[in-house]
């Protein structure tokens, strides 16, 4: 199989029919490998050089700085020691009289001479004692001094040591409690005083060493380097656990610490450090080699794929030919074949938009056609019966029935009248009024209805009927006992007018608002329409940007903001001509 397919390739990159075919893949093939063998050179110079920079200065920092945290460590037990040693030869007074106590005095002394060590102790270090020689300490009640003199630390001090010295790293075994993972930094100060108790005494001071380990685990970690410490006289003091071969061509680090010269030395294998530039080189020569071999495939394919592009675009004019409207060319590029194919969408697409729009003239045509002939029935009839069952009911003193006839009669005069699609809203909101008597009087004035409208807002023009379909939906769904409170405030934000319409009802579910926002919504009465058809005319006067919108919560009411452009004119300029 991929015998046949190269086969395919050499012979359509020979074939003397298809010597386009070869130039392109020619270009393709040097305009693909040219740069980047070029920029890949220089990319993997360039870069190698700024990691092997970048790795170096990170770990000479990185030395720095865990040389600068362990001088600060050996200064402070330092400073301790020759604290505790300067008060121990301070010949004002006398310390200690003899190693055990006999008297109180004596007593008085050695308990002055722990609180001394006590309170010099920080939380860093685990203890500061004072071992005569005969191996009673002071200080406080942790340690056990036989098991202390046969550490090998301990041993290997001289006897004739005069200076500091620095016992390493190790396990505190002679304190009452320890465990084998604790690891503490010991430094011994001989006293330099040869009489009375303190003869031949050594000051211990250690500091726990876990901040410290997990220093040089971090620093292990980041800098993939091997560590080591050593004190002045060349003792290991410390030594990363994994074993290494140091070798000459070894990245080194080295660092002094200043007050006890200890020496630091971070050694990193030839290997670890240029590891990177051996990675970047291995991903430049995969990336040549996969850009050689898909600029060959690309190039082969794209002669085919440009005649493919013109038949899609004669298989597509065929069948447009034939009525299939609906008959689109993929665009996949900007070039001419692309902009040929968008001229040939966008004009099937207009002549799709003009059928469709014949079709909805049409059905347009038809509707307002019946509803002319709806609108023929004379409304008199309706008015003067209404007026008369009114008259009828003053005369024999129904007041209520009086009112509810009169508020319907000038409610359904303003409803009725089409010759008018935009009214200002003080008509509108006059229109309201009447629907509200008569919920005034249905509900024997249950609830509050509050307008808040400045009055130069007057005389801007809304559509008709336009919020009597929001109230009635507020007395059907959100309080139908009528108990309630219904807020219209009208605010202008520039050249649009905002309305918000709100209700403290029994709100919507997220199910129900949901619907109603769609357009879907009908409740069991067969309402729940209005809204949409509210919305609808905004839209179709002022266009798809204005409308409603709709905020509720079940149990805590309605909000419902309209937002339209201002428009301020005559009303008869509205009037629908015969």
């Amino acid at each position: 199989m991929n015998h046949m397919w190269i086969h395919s390739v050499v012979h359509g990159l020979t074939a003397p029919r298809r010597s386009l075919r070869f130039k392109v893949v020619t270009l393709f093939l040097a305009a693909a490998l040219l740069p980047l063998i070029s920029l890949g050179f220089l990319s993997f110079t360039k870069s190698s050089e700024l990691l092997q920079d970048q790795l170096g200065k990170y770990g000479s920092n990185a030395v720095t700085q865990l040389q600068y945290q362990l001088n600060s460590e050996l200064s402070r037990m330092e400073s301790t020691g020759e604290y505790v040693h300067s008060y121990l030869l301070n010949p004002s007074r006398v310390v200690i009289r003899s190693e055990i106590p006999h008297t109180y005095t004596e007593l008085h002394e050695q308990n002055d001479l722990e609180d001394f060590l006590k309170a010099l102790k920080t939380v860093t270090q685990r203890g500061i004692f004072i071992i005569t020689r005969s191996g009673y300490f002071y200080g406080e009640n942790e340690i056990n001094t036989d098991i202390l003199k046969e550490q090998s630390w301990w041993k290997a001090i001289p006897s004739d040591y005069i200076g500091e010295y620095w016992a390493g790293f190790y396990t505190p075994k002679h304190y009452k409690e320890w465990n084998a993972k604790e690891k503490v930094l010991g430094l011994v100060v001989p006293i330099r005083n040869q009489q009375g108790a303190l003869k031949d005494s050594r000051i211990l001071i250690e500091m726990k060493a876990d901040k410290l380990y997990e220093m040089f685990h971090i620093f292990e970690q980041n800098t993939q380097a091997m560590l080591t410490i050593t004190n002045r006289s060349g003792q290991l003091m410390y030594q990363s656990p994994t074993s290494f071969q140091p070798k000459e061509n070894d990245i080194v680090w080295t660092k002094s610490v200043g007050t006890s010269d200890w020496k630091i030395e971070a050694r990193l294998p030839y290997k670890a450090f240029y590891q990177s530039s051996n990675v970047i080189r291995s991903y430049t020569f995969v990336g040549l080699g996969l850009s050689g071999l898909l600029a060959l495939l690309l190039s082969y394919l794209f002669s085919a794929r440009v005649t493919g592009r013109i038949k899609r675009l004669k298989e597509s004019m065929f069948l447009a030919g034939k009525g299939r409207l609906q008959t689109r060319i993929p665009i996949q590029d900007k070039d001419e074949l692309g902009v040929l194919a968008h001229s040939f969408n966008r004009m099937v697409g207009q002549i799709q938009d003009l059928v469709d729009e014949i079709t909805v003239t049409e059905q347009l045509k038809k509707e307002a056609e019946l509803r002319a002939f709806h609108y023929q029935i004379n409304p008199h009839l309706l008015f003067n019966t209404l007026n008369s069952i009114q008259w009828k009911a003053k005369l024999q003193g129904n007041e209520d029935i009086r009112k509810m006839l009169y508020h319907l009669a000038m409610l359904l005069e303003g409803n009725l009248d089409i010759t008018q699609e935009l009214v200002t809203l003080r008509k509108e909101l006059e229109v309201i009024d009447h629907f509200l008597h008569i919920q005034r009087i249905r509900y024997e004035h249950e609830f509050d209805y509050i307008l808040e409208i400045e009055e130069h807002l007057m005389d801007y023009l809304i559509p008709r009927m336009s919020l009597q379909p929001l109230l009635e939906n507020i007395f059907f769904h959100a309080f139908e006992d009528g108990n309630g409170q219904i807020r219209i405030t009208v605010m202008e934000e520039g050249e649009e007018l905002v309305l918000t319409l709100e209700d403290n009802g029994k709100g919507m579910t997220e199910a129900s608002l949901e619907k109603m926002r769609s357009g879907t919504y009908q409740s069991k009465r067969g309402r729940g329409l209005g809204v949409n058809n509210v919305d609808q005319k905004f839209k179709l006067h002022f266009g798809p940007l204005y409308g409603l919108s709709i905020q509720s919560k079940e149990g805590q009411g309605t909000v419902i903001t309209i937002r339209w452009p201002k428009k301020e004119g005559d009303e008869h300029d509205n009037e629908i001509s015969d």
